[in-house]
């Protein structure tokens, strides 16, 4: 028995788990209150996709003549569907690396409408990478059984998402209402009998449900409906990024037919109180923290609790115990490494800081306190927690999943590892500004980072500056070279038909794309359409971008606004080109192809010189110095041996430095006197020091000995040191 029962309703993620509930009962356990919680989405995948849930699948009445032919070859081929999904899912867990070379003969899976436009496996996956491929084969497999399940048996199905299109801008909660009291739906039976099982297991006093997306709150809705029916006695709550962002001015009281309580926010405070109150563990009156509720009838929110939420530092590790990590299920959907990231491999998911340090973006929901409330953590703290999964988890990947780390702190976290000895693998999202520098991006990937994603947006100067990203795209191209070329991949988010966007723009965006990619430094990416939601600067004052809001009656759900742009441009149609296009550039091809290739209505040529980017990229030796940076040593494989060279009648005396890294040798030629300062410097600055001395600072260390520190520190022995990252200054 628990007193807390945390649910993530299906559907979310393949493989790795949506962290909320695990951040729920890393705080809960501070407070030892006792929970257990359960991610029902890859529970309810892994019944469905079984033997016993496939000829469940299959055992539905159809006509078969009135479904596609893709549908009807699916169910020519049934038995090797039964035959061979139990393998599949085993071998998508990790567990039966070696059904690959079988996977891989192209004579083991069934194959229906997903395979037609395969990939050019060699070119896509080299000659070595016999998982991956077996990986993208076998979420092909699993891709045409969701086709037919779709088609034949559940419309609203979908892998990481159930039902999306009922909680997306549902103003109104009518259809959803009608959809949650009407009949059990072919998934709902298979979600519900697993959650009767785990609430006769628990026995809970409260169900909290952490409903990320519109695509897990139909599940949410019917879960809580069965609650109620067959628990009554059950307090039900709904958190998470769903509520936070669309639920801020519930009115319908139907509502509240399914859930107690909605939280808003940081779920922290909120829920130890709701605890508190249904636990009888408090006397005075009732206090609540942003939760909506029916008292006499009606919907009220009540935020009545003089306490302060609790700082990051004091809100625990996020604890994955409960979860069966050893049973998700890792795909790849396109033969891109970076895109892969998202849905391959587990990945404890962490913040480094609580909102965005920028917090300025016009698209973005910027006036809602997940965003606007900016809390870094401590890099030692951070690392403490790292370690502390690491143990409990057995998984040393790590995906930082704030709004934007900053970069500062990214720093003192990668610092942090390299002094512990922590092998790890991580990335996160980013902003590409010029912090960036190519010595920060060397110490990232030394520490383990392998990939940034970050907002281009709408690569448009114009359009940049008014969404107050505070980048330009010289800036973008300039530090996604850094991070390439310290060997960190990277995914831009890319945005069009924001406000008075013209479609001379939208080209010129793609043009700058399409160098990007030409150039190698950009390696994925994902178009998406401008959304203007309620609680953006562009929502809250849409006048001042020259759009007009259609204003309808909010009773339910308020976020995405339907609008229109004076310019009067329909976005829309550009869609598929552009991610036609990306789709190519992200392996490699069709670079030469004019842009007009992509569109099948006429477009403008493009205004951007062809060597844009190219130019960019050009630089001139910086040469100046910059007192207040950190200087780091990075390597302890410092080997000095004194020699003499000889020149016609003179003897000169010098020290040879040869430094180890692990795929190269650097060796450079120093006065005696200078290559001994430098060493010692070597041994007081290296990770292991907690303190870092600026460069400043080594300026006048070096001149108590020598003169002239500018004419040493862009000598060229020292700059071999530096373009080698052997010396970093940050």
């Amino acid at each position: 028995m628990k007193d807390l029962l945390l649910i993530t309703p299906p559907f979310t993620q393949l493989n790795t788990p949506y962290p909320a509930t695990a951040y729920i009962k890393g705080f809960l356990n501070t407070k030892d209150i006792s929970s257990y919680q359960l991610d029902l989405g890859i529970e309810v995948i892994l019944e469905l996709f079984s033997k016993n849930g496939i000829q469940k699948i299959f055992s539905k009445e159809i006509d078969i003549q009135s479904v596609s032919e893709n549908s009807q070859r699916i169910f020519a081929l049934r038995n090797e569907y039964i035959k061979t999904i139990d393998q599949v899912i085993s071998f998508l867990q990790g567990k039966t690396p070696t059904l690959a070379r079988q996977i891989c003969s192209m004579n083991f899976l069934p194959e229906a409408s997903r395979f037609n436009h395969l990939d050019d496996m060699e070119f896509a996956f080299g000659n070595m990478g016999l998982q991956d491929k077996a990986k993208h084969l076998a979420t092909l497999y699993l891709e045409d059984l969701s086709d037919y399940i779709v088609e034949c048996i559940d419309v609203d199905f979908g892998f990481s998402r159930y039902a999306e299109r009922l909680g997306k801008s549902a103003n109104s909660f009518d259809e959803l209402y009608l959809k949650i009291c009407g009949n059990q739906t072919f998934i709902d039976d298979f979600t519900l009998k697993i959650l009767q099982e785990k609430l006769e297991l628990i026995q809970p006093k409260l169900v909290c449900f952490s409903v990320p997306f519109p695509g897990n709150l139909y599940a949410g809705f019917r879960c809580a409906k069965f609650i109620k029916e067959n628990y009554p006695h059950i307090k039900t709550a709904m958190g998470g990024g769903f509520p936070n962002t669309e639920l801020r001015e519930i009115k319908d009281k139907r509502v509240f037919e399914f859930f107690d309580f909605i939280t808003l926010d940081d779920g922290e405070l909120p829920i130890e109180l709701l605890y508190q109150n249904i636990t009888g563990k408090v006397t005075e009156p009732v206090e609540a923290k942003r939760t909506f509720l029916i008292e006499n009838g009606k919907v009220i929110y009540k935020n009545n609790s003089t306490k302060h939420d609790y700082k990051q530092a004091d809100i625990g590790t996020p604890d994955y115990t409960d979860l069966q990590l050893d049973k998700y299920i890792s795909v790849i959907e396109i033969a891109n490494p970076m895109h892969s990231l998202w849905s391959d491999g587990r990945w404890n998911k962490l913040t480094m800081a609580h909102g965005c340090y920028w917090g300025k973006c016009t698209f973005c929901d910027i006036s809602l306190d997940y965003i606007k409330i900016y809390e870094p953590i401590s890099a030692k703290i951070l690392v403490d927690r790292m370690e502390e999964l690491i143990a409990k988890t057995g998984e040393t990947g790590f995906h930082f999943v704030d709004e934007a780390a900053p970069p500062a702190l990214m720093r003192e976290v990668a610092l942090e590892i390299l002094r512990r000895n922590l092998v790890v693998t991580w990335w996160t999202n980013i902003r590409f500004e010029k912090s960036f520098t190519k010595d920060l991006c060397f110490l990232l990937k030394l520490s383990g980072c392998v990939a940034v994603s970050g907002g281009l947006e709408v690569a448009s100067d114009r359009l940049l500056k008014l969404i107050d990203k505070g980048i330009s795209v010289e800036q973008v191209a300039q530090v996604t070279r850094n991070f390439t070329e310290a060997g960190i991949m990277i995914h831009a988010y890319l945005m069009y038909g924001y406000p008075t966007q013209t479609v001379q723009e939208t080209i010129d965006s793609l043009e700058m794309v399409r160098q990007m990619f030409e150039m190698g430094i950009l390696q994925s990416g994902f178009w998406h359409q401008f959304a203007m939601t309620a609680h953006s600067p562009v929502g809250l004052s849409p006048e001042e971008f020259g759009v007009t809001p259609i204003k309808q009656e909010i009773l339910f759900a308020n976020n995405d606004i339907d609008f229109t742009d004076k310019t009067g441009i329909d976005h829309g149609k550009f869609s598929f080109g552009l991610k036609k296009s990306l789709f190519n550039y992200m392996h490699g091809v069709n670079f030469e192809l004019p842009l007009q290739e992509w569109f099948d209505f006429k477009i403008p040529g493009t205004t951007i010189h062809p060597d844009y980017i190219h130019d960019c990229l050009l630089e001139e030796e910086d040469f100046k110095f910059k007192g207040n940076s950190k200087v780091i040593f990075l390597t302890k494989n410092v080997i000095a041996e004194n020699r003499v060279k000889t020149k016609k009648k003179y003897v000169y005396p010098y020290t040879k430095i040869t430094i180890h890294l692990k795929t190269n040798i650097i060796s450079i030629d120093l006065e005696p006197e200078k290559a001994e300062w430098l060493i010692k410097m070597f041994e007081e600055n290296s990770t292991n020091q907690s303190k870092k001395i600026t460069l400043q600072q080594l300026k006048e260390k070096f001149e108590e000995n020598f003169e002239d520190f500018e004419l040493f520190w862009f000598s060229k022995p020292v700059q071999q040191l530096k373009e080698n990252g052997v010396i970093l200054s940050l």
